[in-house]
């Protein structure tokens, strides 16, 4: 079967690797790819939002299914673009890509079916928000309608500083057309967690549990990132939480997506935040999340591409996903001054120096020169804000992340920075700020 990967990231990689070891797969191809992709696939140049050029070449190609990874190309409705083609696709249509293209979209859709969620109100005027400042109390959580790269939640601990967000976001525009609504919400602690499923009209199956860290420096300082790193399971899982997830929240998302007929095929990211009161949704994504993918493909079993065929055709019902014992920790390498200003172009070193049973997924990399020919003599380098993601396997939590950071630090380049307490123990403090969006670089 000939196989197209949109995107060019840490979790594309993942899920190029995973596709490999199907014996259905024949080709392969990803666009735009990197340099860790292009061992495993065919890399083409087109980027993962130009939504007609990515349709034209999966037809001219026949390709059997498209798998589309980052949200911005399905918010743009490259699925139903696809389909039109009648080209198999694993991810979401358009309509359903509202569940992350739009946070209102979603608190109503919670709100609706009884999803457990934080308190909220929708503003689309400045001047109405200003008068509802600390509408919830403090800290006072402003959030970006739209997609924002990752960067559109703001924790205002003051009137002030809530004065000065409303401003950049309605005032200034910094997130452009994504801050025209602002959602402020009632500010939830707990413990962060994620949950994957897989989805069709028919069923959702969730994944085994991972945790991953947003900030970029370590004890959950600093701004926050695309994601530090990740493994799986989950600390905080046990038989009981995941049984309430299942009843209170699983259940009632896919009994509302057939009610309001939304005709999710794909794969639903929620972000959690396990509380006093019970397990909570911060906010659903559509598409894995990275670098929990990093984590979590690793100890499946099953063969991934079946798995996407199943979801794409409505059939994931007669699937039993099978998972590893072996326990996954990911390490990710970012580059320095990330997640703000950084310099791409940065020579990689020790790539081979990695054990042969420890996985680099390469989130962003290029080739020194300016194609997979160059690799030979110029090398690896540097090409986004997160680098490299170290990923090993264990047969207990401790021995992964023990070789994870043992080999994360055979890696080098100017500048590299990662966080040292992947794996510890979860915060059990955090607040719902998570904006778990994957292109913060």
């Amino acid at each position: 079967m000939k196989v197209f990967i949109i995107g060019g990231g840490g979790r594309e990689h993942a899920i190029a690797w995973k596709l490999r070891q199907s014996p259905k797969l024949t080709e392969l191809y990803c666009a735009p790819g990197n340099a860790g992709i292009a061992a495993l696939a065919e890399c083409v140049p087109l980027a993962a939002e130009d939504t007609k050029a990515l349709t034209a070449f999966a037809a001219e190609k026949k390709m059997d299914l498209v798998v589309i990874g980052p949200e911005v190309p399905l918010a743009m409705g490259l699925t139903d673009m696809l389909q039109a083609k009648k080209i198999r696709v694993f991810g979401p249509n358009k309509k359903c890509a509202q569940l992350e293209a739009s946070k209102a979209f979603t608190k109503s859709f919670l709100e609706r079916h009884g999803i457990p969620t934080a308190k909220y109100k929708a503003f689309c005027k400045k001047e109405e928000l200003l008068e509802n400042i600390g509408l919830f109390g403090f800290p006072m959580v402003l959030k970006a309608d739209g997609l924002a790269a990752g960067k559109g939640v703001i924790l205002a601990a003051t009137a002030k500083e809530a004065e000065e967000a409303i401003e950049e976001m309605m005032g200034k525009r910094v997130f452009g057309a994504a801050g025209d609504t602002v959602i402020v919400e009632e500010c939830l602690r707990g413990t962060e967690a994620s949950m994957l499923c897989f989805v069709d009209d028919r069923t959702i199956v969730p994944m085994e549990p991972a945790q991953d860290y947003k900030r970029i420096f370590d004890e959950d300082k600093g701004p926050n990132t695309g994601g530090m790193g990740a493994y799986s399971p989950s600390l905080i899982f046990d038989q009981d939480l995941e049984d309430e997830i299942r009843e209170k929240i699983l259940a009632p998302t896919h009994e509302g997506f057939r009610k309001d007929g939304l005709d999710f095929r794909g794969v639903l990211f929620i972000g959690l935040m396990i509380t006093e009161e019970g397990p909570k949704v911060i906010e659903f994504n559509n598409r894995f999340g990275d670098p929990e993918t990093q984590s979590i493909l690793p100890r499946l079993e099953s063969d991934l591409l079946e798995i996407f065929l199943a979801v794409a055709g409505n059939g994931l019902a007669m699937h039993e996903l099978r998972w590893s014992a072996r326990r996954a920790v990911c390490v990710v390498l970012a580059a320095g001054g990330y997640p703000g200003t950084y310099v791409n172009g940065k020579a990689i070193s020790g790539l081979d120096k990695v054990d042969a049973d420890v996985l680099v997924f390469h989130a962003g990399t290029r080739f020194a020169g300016d194609g997979p020919a160059a690799a030979g003599t110029g090398g690896i380098v540097t090409a986004g804000g997160r680098v490299l993601g170290v990923t090993a396997l264990g047969a207990t939590h401790e021995e992964a992340r023990a070789k994870a950071y043992e080999n994360a630090a055979r890696i080098h380049f100017e500048g590299v920075q990662y966080r040292k307490d992947v794996g510890l123990p979860p915060n059990l403090d955090s607040v719902n700020e998570w904006d778990s969006a994957d292109e913060a670089e």
